[in-house]
């Protein structure tokens, strides 16, 4: 991969997303958060808008114009988010809030329908909080039991320890795609069968894989996959379930309301069909079609161009960040996606660092990135880190090294 390339990908979005070329702190934006959340492009926020301004209305639910084409719009989102990760139907795409009310939709439907005293749920411990605490909240009412995968020395989960793990009690496998600390990315291919040859299902949290590499879930065969919206270039509010149309069919309704029910009756109700079954309530209608637009966004780019760019972009930052005796790099060193965790010798604080590289307008995340588990199998509190989407460029990991390494310097100077 050449500069050129760079100039082609990274340099030409820019102007689509206003917000990258503001200041900060009187220095020019240097946005390296992207793992938390991602920008939006103009192309988005003007769907979101465009539905407000010209569209609003209730879908569903009328006969008149607005809703009519409202309702258009929101599904014809959920039909592009359908094809983004190749589900069979756009049926098999539930609207949420985010991804951790996907995971919630799982564990309180089928898990709570499924799971029962002494069967296991083998989980990581690298998974986000929202991948473990509804898991927590279903054990101590069903009596299943948790176990948890450990990463290896590289910072990558083992098929070997996997294996050893499975067994005919295990009922659910529910596991990071890509880890949002350690970078990795997890054999899930090799994993998945051997699950399936167990009789237990697969989740996969895929909010730092959808955004960042091209995903196919017929291919992965997973029964589900959560994302969230928000760092995937759509707004806050909105992300999806992806489930197998068989599996959701068996699953009992998340939450009762309007919209996801065929009649109701004063002794019992019938429900809709799916995806509505499981979408109580007005949605989240604009931020719906904006993720559309999203997809669109994305799509137009080429994930895989996204993901080789990508892939160009860490090389270079883990090749600068190499070279600094003072940092502690967590997760493999090849083969991971677009961000770095690490700690700083000496005793310097993420959140002293993050603060002091503010000052130059550079945003990185510190702190447990809800992976406080993770961190103290780790031994450490906490962490800084750096996370690169397409829009940003090697001009940018420059400065930040840079920047990085007079912070390093003035906290090494203060603490002698």
């Amino acid at each position: 991969m050449t500069l050129t390339y760079e100039k082609t990908l990274a340099e030409r979005v820019r102007a689509d997303f206003e917000i990258l070329n503001q200041e900060v702190n009187g220095k020019p934006l240097i946005y390296f958060d992207n793992a938390a959340s991602s920008q939006k492009p103009k192309a988005v926020i003007n769907a979101w808008k465009y539905y407000y301004e010209h569209d609003n209305a209730n879908v569903h639910r009328g006969a008149h114009t607005l809703s009519a084409r409202a309702t258009d719009a929101y599904e014809g989102a959920r039909e592009k988010v359908a094809k983004f990760v190749n589900a069979q139907s756009s049926q098999e795409i539930i609207y949420t809030r985010n991804a951790s009310e996907a995971i919630n939709l799982v564990a309180y439907t089928w898990g709570w329908a499924n799971l029962k005293a002494g069967d296991e749920v083998i989980l990581s411990v690298m998974e986000h909080h929202s991948n473990i605490v509804p898991w927590q909240l279903i054990a101590q009412r069903t009596g299943a039991v948790l176990k948890f995968l450990e990463p290896t020395e590289e910072g990558i989960l083992s098929v070997e320890q996997f294996k050893s793990l499975l067994n005919p009690k295990t009922k659910l496998v529910s596991i990071v795609h890509v880890s949002n600390t350690l970078g990795c990315v997890n054999p899930v291919e090799e994993m998945i069968p051997l699950a399936h040859a167990q009789g237990a299902k697969v989740l996969l949290d895929a909010c730092q894989s959808v955004p960042h590499m091209p995903i196919d879930v017929q291919a992965l065969d997973c029964d589900w996959l959560v994302a969230s919206g928000h760092k995937m270039c759509a707004p806050t509010g909105i992300g999806f379930l992806y489930g197998k149309r068989d599996l959701l069919l068996e699953m009992p309704p998340f939450m009762g309301g309007g919209e996801m029910i065929a009649d109701v009756f004063l002794d019992h109700s019938t429900y809709a069909s799916l995806p509505h079954k499981f979408e109580a309530g007005t949605p989240a209608i604009g931020e719906a079609i904006a993720l559309g637009a999203a997809v669109d966004y994305l799509t137009a780019i080429g994930m895989d161009k996204i993901h080789a760019y990508e892939q160009e972009l860490i090389n270079y930052l883990m090749d600068y960040l190499d070279d600094i005796p003072d940092i502690k790099i967590y997760g493999p060193r090849h083969h991971r996606a677009g961000l770095a965790a690490f700690t700083i010798a000496h005793g310097i604080h993420a959140n002293d660092l993050s603060a002091m590289l503010d000052q130059d307008g550079i945003a990185i995340r510190s702190g447990h990135h809800c992976t406080q588990p993770l961190h103290r199998f780790l031994g450490i509190s906490g962490t800084a880190r750096a996370s690169v989407y397409f829009y940003n460029t090697k001009a940018e990991v420059d400065t930040f090294v840079a920047s990085l390494k007079d912070a390093i310097a003035f906290f090494k100077n203060v603490m002698a």
